[in-house]
């Protein structure tokens, strides 16, 4: 069966980086983008943020998976297209998981684990 959708591919990671990390999923995003797939992402700060401003840049399309049931408790970052929020806190990291095709994780911590365990139990391929 030939594939009829752009792949869906998560960049996870800490939403308090350092520059370096920063600098990184912005050009990952770009790369996303300029390869025709969708940026999927937690929709927050700092690396959620990073990379979704590199995905905007090269024209890509982004999709933020957040922790809230609304945007008043999970403010999207102002590059998500599309902000689904799920209102599941914590289990959100499944949805991220189950939604890509394939998982990027720069720098994190237990939240980023989590998704990276989740989504190689799921055998998705992931780039740490």
């Amino acid at each position: 069966m030939q594939r009829t959708y752009k792949r869906l591919i998560g960049v996870m990671g800490s939403s308090q980086c350092t520059e370096t990390q920063y600098k990184m999923a912005r050009r990952v995003g770009q790369l996303i983008a300029e390869r025709g797939a969708v940026l999927l992402c937690g929709g927050m700060t700092g690396v959620m943020t990073a990379a979704a401003q590199g995905a905007k840049e090269a024209g890509g399309l982004t999709i933020g998976v957040l922790p809230g049931a609304n945007a008043q408790e999970s403010p999207p970052n102002p590059y998500i297209d599309i902000a689904l929020f799920t209102g599941l806190r914590e289990g959100r990291n499944y949805v991220n998981a189950c939604a890509c095709d394939g998982l990027i994780a720069i720098g994190g911590g237990y939240g980023t684990l989590s998704e990276i365990a989740l989504a190689l139990r799921l055998g998705k391929p992931v780039v740490l």
